[in-house]
């Protein structure tokens, strides 16, 4: 994100804010991780292939590509449904869409189920997973305990805006109360910018 907490322009569109080093370090996270996970609009906005680039790391392991798509919106042609990775498409109890390139998980009435959803996919043999987005797949991992850490780079730039997206969107803490506190376990600086690495306190 950026210094003022905006994770792209007040039009949604991405602009990059990672510097080499931390794109590095992303990789070899989801390098690690058994599964790579975003929802919907992550995919219409910026169709992310959701692999792990043989540029930074040098034998790439290939994670699980999951989709939150309650309402099975995903294009035929999105880049998570390309076969370089095995993909899992997640819609609600009533979607009756079905992907040609990827498994289907139906989990929950109208939203997504998580906590079903993380057990189905404990199953599956995937204890790892990598959040990436967007802000309110990120608010629904937080608000929920289910997230372990939160990783933040902070880029060295301004965005503003007051609808300039932020890392968590969603509803947001109706009260003090419902406010997820976070441990801060590291603060590195990463080039022209800083990692920050968080325990989410549970």
């Amino acid at each position: 994100m950026s210094a003022d907490g905006k994770i792209a322009l007040r039009t949604r569109k991405q602009t990059q804010i990672s510097n080499e080093e931390d794109k590095r370090r992303v990789h070899e996270l989801r390098n690690s991780s058994d599964a790579i996970l975003v929802g919907i609009e992550t995919v219409l906005s910026d169709d992310p292939k959701l692999t792990v680039n043989e540029k930074y790391v040098k034998r790439p392991r290939k994670p699980v590509r999951i989709v939150l798509d309650s309402y099975g919106r995903t294009p035929t042609g999105a880049q998570v449904l390309d076969g370089a990775a095995k993909t899992i498409i997640v819609t609600n109890d009533d979607c009756t869409r079905v992907f040609r390139k990827a498994e289907t998980i139906r989990c929950g009435k109208e939203d997504i189920d998580l906590g079903r959803l993380i057990k189905l996919l404990e199953r599956k043999g995937i204890s790892t997973m990598l959040v990436e987005g967007g802000s309110r797949v990120i608010w629904s991992f937080l608000q929920s305990k289910i997230a372990d850490e939160v990783n933040i780079f902070v880029g060295s730039m301004v965005i503003g805006g007051e609808r300039a997206p932020t890392p968590a969107g969603g509803e947001g803490a109706e009260s003090e109360k419902a406010i997820v506190a976070l441990k801060l376990k590291k603060a590195e600086a990463m080039g022209n910018g800083v990692l920050l690495r968080y325990e989410v306190v549970k």
